[in-house]
């Protein structure tokens, strides 16, 4: 607990002023590995008694690293070395987890080497040994089907252990797609924290971008607002996991398909008085990422809101959002979320699409996927994961809304950060209720 209340000041320290401070190099990677430390000792060990795994190896070469493993890492460790093997051990008997390495030298402060290669010359022999002295239950190993993230065994390295290790104990090995899924989507509550500001730092930028200092309707284009957000990302000494988009909905023009309208057709148009703007942004920092999607209006000259009929539109964006979180409970899946879901949304006259995806040391990251934007009847193994505590989903959907005053249909296309915890659900730092307006 007072380690926890140590690093919950240090952070609100940080992120104390309006404009958050963006941590130093030095800062950051002794954040990082804290958090890591905070993860390794109380995150893992729950997880793998979730799971029944007793023994997870991780097996990487440099520059072909695991998705996992890249997580694991410490922060001055910018790529695994030569070939890195991790190997965590739950003790059960004297209720411990065992954090080794099979390298040369330790893995930060966190993981020990346990190989020595004047004793032992062959790396993979020593594997087995450790093996052997442990004789653990499980093996799991990291590849899946369903979860890119948890497949990051390449051929070579997993014919390799195979072939060492012994025959009795190749019954023993399995996936550890429910450990590695498991590790990549729960989040600490350090991290959880962290998230808050974040994803308010998110927000600023966005409403930066959305401001009249930005944008002057009749000049400034979609693509000068795209580069503000990836320019301003950079000067904050930030970065994004995705080149960020920019788009406009007008009365005058139809409205684009989904596939269209992903692929940013209408890239580099001229922003009007009168226009509906829409962005999808996000940024990494600290090993974390956000992911959000927010719409302005440029007001009319006259104008002091925006049209009741645009007000109503948004309204019902929240509204599906609403549908979709109230469905949240642990142990459901996300196609099981998802169909409740839309069948309520369209019980109401809403006419939803949903496409909400986990969050965290990845954009597009591990744990269930509730529905993809060209899947609304559910998608087949990822779907079927359950839905766990402690984890982030990006709320992301939108609702087609007919506009009689534009003779047209508009979508409203949102995305929040939201949390799922044993207390429900929350947005990690609130969510847009209303349209930004842009004089």
């Amino acid at each position: 607990m007072r380690y926890f209340q140590f690093f919950s000041i240090f952070i609100f320290l940080i992120f104390s002023n309006a404009q958050a401070q963006i941590l130093p190099e030095r800062d950051r990677a002794n954040l990082v590995d804290k958090i890591l430390a905070d993860r390794f000792d109380n995150v893992l060990p729950n997880l793998m008694y979730r799971t029944g795994i007793d023994m997870w190896v991780l097996i990487s070469r440099e520059y072909n690293e695991d998705p996992v493993m890249r997580t694991m890492l410490p922060a001055t460790w910018l790529n695994a070395r030569r070939r890195t093997i991790l190997v965590f051990y739950w003790n059960e008997s004297k209720n411990k987890l065992e954090k080794l390495a099979v390298s040369r030298y330790n893995i930060g402060d966190n993981i020990t080497s346990a190989w020595d290669k004047e004793q032992e010359p062959d790396q993979w022999k020593a594997l087995v040994k450790l093996i052997e002295e442990r004789n653990p239950n499980k093996i799991a190993l990291n590849y899946s089907e369903d979860f890119g993230i948890a497949d990051g065994i390449v051929k070579t390295d997993y014919d390799a252990f195979m072939n060492e290790l012994p025959e009795q104990y190749a019954s023993k090995v399995v996936s550890a797609e429910p450990l590695a899924v498991g590790w990549i989507e729960t989040r600490s509550p350090l991290e959880i924290q962290l998230f808050q500001e974040l994803v308010g730092i998110t927000h600023s930028i966005i409403k930066e971008a959305f401001s009249d200092s930005v944008i002057k309707p009749g000049t400034t284009s979609t693509e000068d607002v795209v580069w503000f957000l990836r320019q301003k990302v950079t000067d904050l000494g930030l970065e994004t996991w995705f080149h960020p988009t920019v788009d406009i909905q007008r009365a005058n023009e139809k409205l684009e398909s989904h596939l269209t309208a992903f692929t940013n057709h209408n890239a580099g148009q001229v922003i009007l008085p009168g226009d509906l703007i829409h962005c999808d942004f996000g940024i990494s920092y600290l090993r974390l990422n956000t992911d959000c999607q927010q719409h302005a209006y440029i007001l009319k000259e006259g104008e002091s809101s925006a049209p009741q009929f645009l007000v109503d539109a948004f309204a019902k964006g929240n509204r599906v959002q609403d549908i979709l979180t109230s469905n949240f409970a642990t142990g459901k899946t996300g196609n099981e979320i998802l169909e409740t879901s839309l069948n309520q949304a369209k019980s109401e006259g809403l006419v939803p699409s949903i496409y909400t995806h986990p969050l965290g040391l990845y954009g597009h990251s591990a744990g269930t996927t509730i529905g993809m934007w060209d899947a609304q009847d559910g998608v087949a193994g990822s779907g079927d994961y359950k839905l766990f505590p402690n984890t982030v989903y990006a709320i992301e959907l939108n609702t087609t809304v007919t506009l009689t005053e534009w003779n047209k249909d508009i979508r409203i296309m949102l995305e929040e950060a939201g949390l799922w915890s044993s207390k429900g659900f929350s947005y990690v730092n609130k969510r847009q209720e209303e349209l930004i307006l842009i004089k």
